[in-house]
């Protein structure tokens, strides 16, 4: 890998226009990698250098969606600053999910969400980060979840965002099959990424994401992924057990969200004394981050914050100052 260069961002009054640097920056640093695993070839994009001691954030996307239509809004948001100049970032793309991926041959044989949770080693061996912090959404909370259970001392923490952890049981799987009678495939990914209710008002927030997914020139590609996703086998996830996640887990769930039952299910399988649950009131599907600072490890006197485009300009604000507090120590070491 090469080096990245590093541009410190000096004490700036406007905070909007630190915020536009760092976005400069993350343009000017960003290097993408395609990196050959066993389960075919994963793209990665670095943003950030890479700090001594300090675990690599590393992202994994939803179904429909590539990294950047899950997790850029969040990562050019004002409030990342401190993120930007502090760690390197490391967005996993799945195979044949990236922008350009060339579209695959009828009959290709796609990948399971455990042996996409085997690419992630590769990743890691790849770019020589020890230690990762995982944020996941949907499909990517299950890989990082499921990779954490086989390579426990690699992750310091997890951020799992519409986790569901079950796989389809009989009635599921019955009424997965009636819905793809009548519904298209970016309907049904749709209603894996949006409550009824987002979807029938087709809010601000569901528009640009129904654009981009009935218009995806990889829909194919796309159906691949959602079917393992849908082949998902269960974590078997245990309270107690040996088959639990032991590091500092963050669950989150919108109010009224397809995957509720899920996360509040999961939640009470897993260590109570490592796991913290967020439900988040009027997000419906997608509690979508503009703002979510991860890191949560004692020793750094940090903490997890999160924030989401459906709060508005108040709680926003809150959440902020509440990250520039909470980081401040650990940021100036």
């Amino acid at each position: 890998m090469s080096e990245l260069q590093e541009v410190q961002i000096t004490d700036m009054q406007d905070p909007l226009k630190a915020a536009e640097l760092a976005a400069k920056l993350l343009q000017m640093q960003e290097q993408k990698h395609c990196i050959e695993t066993p389960y075919g070839v994963v793209t990665v994009t670095i943003q950030g250098t890479p700090k001594p001691k300090r675990p690599a954030i590393v992202t994994f996307h939803d179904v429909g969606m590539d990294h950047k239509m899950c997790f850029e809004t969040l990562f050019k948001d004002e409030d990342m600053c401190e993120i930007v100049k502090n760690f390197v970032v490391c967005h996993i793309d799945a195979p044949g999910q990236e922008e350009g991926a060339a579209v695959y041959p009828v009959g290709y044989q796609y990948p399971s969400l455990d042996q996409l949770a085997e690419t992630i080693p590769c990743v890691l061996q790849y770019l020589n980060f020890p230690s990762i912090i995982g944020i996941g959404v949907g499909a990517g909370a299950y890989i990082f979840a499921r990779y954490t259970l086989s390579h426990p001392n690699t992750v310091e923490g997890l951020v799992l965002i519409n986790i569901d952890p079950n796989a389809k049981g009989w009635m599921d799987w019955a009424a997965h099959k009636l819905t793809g009678l009548t519904s298209s495939i970016p309907e049904m990914i749709l209603g894996h990424l949006f409550s009824p209710e987002d979807i029938s008002l087709n809010s601000d927030v569901v528009r640009p994401y129904k654009t981009a997914i009935l218009n995806s020139p990889i829909l194919s590609n796309n159906q691949l992924y959602w079917n393992s996703y849908n082949s998902r086998r269960d974590l078997n996830l245990e309270r107690g057990g040996d088959l639990t996640l032991k590091c500092p887990v963050l669950l989150v769930v919108g109010d009224q969200a397809p995957h509720e039952d899920a996360v509040v299910e999961c939640n009470s399988k897993l260590d109570p004394t490592q796991t913290s649950f967020l439900k988040m009131a009027d997000s419906g599907g997608q509690p979508q981050i503009t703002q979510i600072i991860i890191i949560y490890h004692k020793k750094w006197k940090v903490n997890v914050i999160i924030g989401s485009h459906h709060f508005n300009q108040t709680q926003s604000n809150c959440m902020a100052a509440s990250f520039n507090k909470v980081c401040g120590d650990y940021c100036h070491h």
